[in-house]
C-alpha cells in the first residue's frame, strides 16, 4: 500500500499545506494550479453526490477510486478538508485521516500561537510530525508500478 500525497484546504479553498511521499508522476502544472483543480473537483463531486444520492448523505463524499489511485476525503466541522491520494489497495484511510487531524493538525497547528487561521502552515515541527505520522502508518509504503 502506498500514500502519494496530501492536500489540506481551509473552508474557503485556500491550500494550507501540501506534502508528497511516493508520488512518481508529476502533473506538469504548478502546485497552485493543481491545488485549485483539486479543490474545484472536490466541490463538484460533493455537489454531485448530494444531488444524486438516493439516501441522505450524512457523511457525504468520502472517497473515489480509479484504476491507478484512490482519493480519500475528510471534512472537519470547521470546514478543513484533508485530501489523501493513495494506491487502490489502501484501507481504513478514513480513520487515518481522522487521527491525522486530531493528533497532528490540532496538536501542532491549532495549538501553535504563531499560526493564523487561513494562512499557509510553515511550521517545521508540524511538517516533521506529519511526515513521521504518515511514515509510521500501516498504509505507507513503496509500491512498484
Amino acid at each position: 500500500m502506498t500514500i502519494f500525497n496530501l492536500y489540506i484546504f481551509d473552508k474557503c479553498g485556500t491550500l494550507l499545506h501540501y506534502a508528497e511521499w511516493n508520488r512518481t508522476k508529476k502533473s506538469g502544472i504548478t502546485r497552485e494550479e493543481e491545488a485549485k483543480l483539486t479543490y474545484g473537483m472536490l466541490f463538484s463531486i460533493k455537489s454531485f453526490v448530494s444531488k444524486i444520492s438516493p439516501h441522505d448523505p450524512k457523511e457525504g463524499f468520502l472517497y473515489y477510486k480509479t484504476n491507478r489511485y484512490a482519493l480519500h476525503y475528510l471534512e472537519t466541522p470547521s470546514g478543513l478538508k484533508f485530501v489523501l491520494n493513495t494506491d487502490t489497495s489502501a484501507i481504513n484511510v478514513k480513520e487515518l485521516l481522522q487521527q491525522m487531524y486530531s493528533k497532528v493538525w490540532v496538536e501542532y497547528v491549532v495549538r501553535d500561537p504563531l499560526w493564523t487561521p487561513g494562512t499557509v502552515v510553515t511550521s517545521k515541527l508540524f511538517q516533521d510530525k506529519l511526515d513521521e505520522f504518515v511514515r509510521q502508518s500501516p498504509i505507507f509504503g513503496i509500491r512498484n508500478i
